[in-house]
C-alpha cells in the first residue's frame, strides 16, 4: 500500500524478489508489470498473493532447473552437441538460468537442466563451482576509475555547465525582454489588474477563474500563490506574451520582480562560467600529470574498497607464477593453515620461533595478460589464475628451485631479516604434517602448530628480496619475490635488503616513484628497516 512504483519494481525491491521472480510472479498472476501498485483491487491483490505462495513453493520442492536460449538455432545446437566445442558455441546463447520454469519466458525455448551448477558451468566453463565463486569474487574488487572514465567524467561535467550558462543566458534575457514590455505596456496591465481586484474583492477566486475564461487578457490563476497570468498585446494589438501577476502588488512591483530574475540568472551564468573555468582546469591538469607519470614509468595508484583475497596476508610470486602466502600474524597463521593449505600444496616455516605459516599453492598464481596497451615501461600485466601446475598432483613435484625460493621469501618475511645476519634456514612440509594438536592431545594456541616427521631443509637463504610493478587484473601492484624471480619477469625492479631505514619511508619513496599507493607497497614489505638498490623504477626521466 505504501508504494508508489509501479508492480515490478514494487516486487523486485520492497518485496526483495528481484526483477527476474518478480517478472514470474506477475506472469503467473497475469497482472501487467507496469501497473500502480497501491491500486490494485482486491481480486488483484488476491492472484498475487496466490502467485507468490506458489513461487516459494516451487522454489522450495523443485528438484531440476531450467535453461533458457536466445532461438531456436541455438537451442537445437546444444541438443545436437556431441562434444565440449559444440556445446560452447550453443552456450553463447543461453539468456537465462533459473530453479523454476519462468512464464514470462518462452517455454519452448527451454531445456531442463539438473541443477543450477549445471547452469553455471555451461555459460562459464566446467571450472567446478569454486573456480565459479572465486571469479565473481575477483569482479567485486573495485578498481576505482580509470584514466579514461574521470577524463569523460570531467567532459561531461564541462557539456553539463556550458548547457547551464546558455541555459541561464536564455532565461534572463526573456526575463529582461519581459519587464521591458511590462514597462511599455503599462496603462495595459494597470486596467486589467484594476478589474481583475475589484472581481476578488467581490467574488471567490474560483468564481473569477470560471469568469475570466471570457477574457482573452487574463488566462491561468492561483488562488494559493494570488496570481494570475495575464497577455501582454502583440503588434496588431492581439494577446501576445504572458506574464505572471500577483494581484496584490502595483506594475511596477511585477514588473522589478522580473528584472530581478534576470540579475540573478545572469549571476547563476556567472557561477557556472567560473565552474567551468575550474573543471577545465581540472581536466588540464590530469591530462598533464599522467603525461608526467607516464614519462616516468608510473602507473596510477587507486583507492580500493575490495582487496584479492591474498593481499590479507604476506604474498609473493615464484617461478612459474606460483604464488606463496604467509600469515601477518597469529590470527593469519591460522587461516592460512585451515583455509589456504590444500593436500596438494606445500607448508614452507622459517627455522625461527614466530616465524609465518606460509603455502606455497600449487593451483593458485598468476599468468601474463597479454594485449594490454598504454602500460609504463617495466610494468607487467597478470592475470589470477587457478589451474597452474597441470600434471602436477602434489606441490612436492615441483621444480626444486620453486621450493628453494618459497623457503628464502619465509626466512624474509621471518625476525630473521631484523637480526644483523646475512642468511638463515627454512624447511617444508607436507600439509598432513602439520597438526594443531601435541602428541598428547592438548591443543596449541593461535598462530602455532606441530610438524611431525620428516622436514626438507633449505639452508644458507640469504635475506634479500626483489620487487617490480604489476598490474594484475587490472589493478597496479607491487610484486615481490626472489632477485632471480623479479629479474627475469620486470625490466625495472628494486633490490630490498635489511637495513636501517624504516620500511615506512622506504614504502613513501618507492610510491612517489612508481605511482602505487603507500599503503600497498608498506605491506609487500618485510618486517623491518630496510636498504634498497634500484635498477630502474627509482630513477626519474
Amino acid at each position: 500500500d505504501g508504494s508508489n512504483d509501479d508492480l515490478i519494481r514494487t516486487l523486485a525491491a520492497r518485496g526483495n524478489l528481484g526483477r527476474i521472480y518478480g517478472s514470474a510472479i506477475c506472469a503467473s498472476a497475469e497482472l501487467d508489470e507496469k501497473l500502480n501498485a497501491k491500486e490494485l483491487d482486491d481480486n488483484q491483490r488476491e492472484k498475487l498473493d496466490s502467485s507468490i505462495k506458489k513461487l516459494l513453493n516451487e522454489l522450495a520442492e523443485n528438484q531440476n532447473s531450467r535453461m533458457w536460449f536466445s532461438n531456436n538455432e541455438t537451442l537445437k545446437l546444444w541438443n545436437n552437441s556431441i562434444d565440449t566445442s559444440d556445446k560452447d558455441s550453443a552456450a553463447e546463447g543461453i539468456t537465462e538460468i533459473a530453479p523454476i520454469d519462468l512464464r514470462y519466458l518462452e517455454y519452448d525455448l527451454s531445456i531442463e537442466i539438473p541443477s543450477l551448477c549445471y547452469g553455471y558451468d555451461s555459460v562459464f566453463g566446467p571450472h567446478d563451482a569454486s573456480a565459479f565463486i572465486r571469479r565473481e569474487e575477483e569482479k567485486l574488487v573495485s578498481i576505482g576509475q580509470d584514466e579514461g572514465e574521470k577524463k569523460a567524467k570531467l567532459e561531461r561535467r564541462a557539456d553539463q555547465q556550458r548547457n547551464a550558462i546558455g541555459r541561464f543566458l536564455s532565461q534572463a534575457a526573456i526575463s529582461q525582454e519581459l519587464g521591458k514590455a511590462m514597462q511599455e505596456n503599462w496603462t495595459h496591465l494597470e486596467h486589467i489588474m484594476k478589474e481583475f481586484n475589484e472581481q476578488i474583492s467581490k467574488l471567490t477566486w474560483q468564481e473569477v477563474a470560471e469568469k475570466s475564461r471570457e477574457v482573452p487578457w487574463i488566462d491561468r490563476l492561483n488562488p494559493k500563490k494570488g496570481t494570475f497570468v495575464a497577455f501582454l498585446p502583440d503588434e496588431e494589438g492581439e494577446p501576445g506574451s504572458s506574464v505572471t501577476l500577483h494581484a496584490n502588488k502595483s506594475v511596477h512591483q511585477n514588473a522589478q520582480r522580473y528584472f530581478q530574475e534576470a540579475r540573478t540568472l545572469k549571476d547563476k551564468s556567472k557561477g557556472a562560467e567560473k565552474a567551468l573555468m575550474d573543471t577545465e582546469n581540472s581536466k588540464s591538469r590530469q591530462e598533464k600529470k599522467r603525461a608526467k607519470d607516464v614519462a616516468a614509468g608510473r602507473v596510477k595508484g587507486i583507492q580500493r574498497s575490495k582487496k584479492f583475497w591474498f593481499e590479507k596476508y604476506r604474498w609473493a610470486i615464484l617461478e612459474g607464477g606460483h604464488i606463496l602466502v604467509g600469515g601477518r600474524d597469529a590470527r593469519g597463521n591460522d587461516t592460512i593453515v585451515r583455509k589456504h593449505l590444500n593436500s596438494n600444496d606445500i607448508y614452507v616455516h622459517a627455522d625461527l620461533h614466530g616465524a609465518p605459516s606460509c603455502s606455497l599453492k600449487l593451483k593458485d598464481g598468476f599468468i601474463p595478460l597479454t594485449g594490454i596497451t598504454n602500460l609504463p615501461e617495466g610494468v607487467v600485466s597478470l592475470q589470477i589464475a587457478q589451474n597452474l601446475g597441470e600434471g602436477i598432483e602434489d606441490a612436492r613435484g615441483l621444480n626444486e628451485k620453486i621450493l628453494a625460493q618459497a623457503a628464502q621469501i619465509a626466512v624474509c618475511w621471518s625476525r630473521a631479516w631484523g637480526s644483523g645476519g646475512a642468511a638463515a634456514t627454512a624447511f617444508h612440509v607436507r600439509p598432513s604434517q602439520v597438526s594443531k594438536q601435541t602428541e598428547s592431545g592438548e591443543s596449541l594456541g593461535r598462530g602455532s602448530f606441530v610438524v611431525r616427521g620428516k622436514r626438507t631443509w633449505h639452508r644458507d637463504l640469504p635475506l634479500e628480496l626483489g620487487m617490480g610493478i604489476g598490474v594484475i587484473n587490472g589493478v597496479p601492484l607491487p610484486i615481490c619475490g626472489t632477485i632471480e624471480t623479479i629479474s627475469d619477469m620486470f625490466e625495472k625492479w628494486i633490490k630490498i635488503s635489511p637495513g636501517r631505514e624504516k620500511k615506512e619511508s622506504i614504502a613513501n619513496k618507492i610510491s612517489k616513484a612508481s605511482g602505487l599507493t603507500q599503503d600497498d607497497v608498506l605491506a609487500s614489505l618485510p618486517p623491518g628497516g630496510c636498504t634498497i638498490e634500484d635498477y630502474g623504477i627509482m630513477k626519474k626521466t
